[in-house]
């Protein structure tokens, strides 16, 4: 995990929002909601206020992807491409919602936010109980880290409109029937508009 620049935790320091996949060759492909990018942003703006932690999980691999089995019926597909490397413009981080001062970066290897990155050793580090989720895509990333984040006993919200999937139907039905059971499911309005309250109160 990389650290953007140093900053101080605040005053939720229990919580951190994660910011997953939200890459720009991963962005490049769920283009159809233009609201998807600012609503993000509102919700990365409004933890940073309230002194939350924002991490933000890539995925990545090194170049000849060692990592990537053949085995792997997901990742074997790009292996050999230059996708998602070091050298792949793609793989940045999109600039519409990019790190600030105190923001941390982990790279995963797999599906999961958890998966092949040091994320639980930062979170255990740093004391944090509760996760925020957000991401591309609601059935990949979104929902293999809500499951092992789960098994792991954290508590769990998840900002439905501040996901994207390429299946609207998918999205619907994980966010409003599956999610649910393991987490609280809200809009970024609400959560914003929560963080807010409990300022103020």
């Amino acid at each position: 995990m990389t650290e953007v620049a140093q900053g101080g935790v605040g005053s939720m320091k229990s919580t951190a929002l994660l910011v997953m996949d939200v890459q720009q060759g991963i962005v490049d492909r769920f283009a159809d909601d233009d609201g998807y990018l600012p609503r993000l942003a509102t919700a990365v703006e409004a933890a940073r206020a309230a002194g939350i932690w924002v991490i933000y999980v890539t995925i990545g691999f090194r170049t000849g992807y060692p990592e990537v089995s053949e085995r792997n019926k997901s990742f074997a597909t790009i292996s050999g491409t230059g996708r998602l490397t070091d050298d792949d413009p793609g793989s940045a981080i999109h600039p519409a919602v990019a790190p600030a001062s105190g923001d941390l970066v982990v790279t995963k290897r797999r599906v999961s936010a958890f998966a092949g990155s040091d994320l639980e050793v930062v979170l255990r580090a740093g004391d944090i109980d509760r996760l925020v989720l957000a991401g591309i895509a609601t059935s990949g990333v979104v929902l293999s880290t809500l499951r092992q984040a789960a098994d792991l006993d954290y508590r769990l919200t998840v900002l439905a409109d501040a996901c994207l999937d390429a299946d609207p139907e998918v999205h619907r039905v994980l966010t409003e029937k599956v999610f649910p059971r393991q987490a609280d499911v809200v809009r970024v309005a609400d959560w914003t508009t929560s963080l807010s309250a409990t300022a103020a109160g």
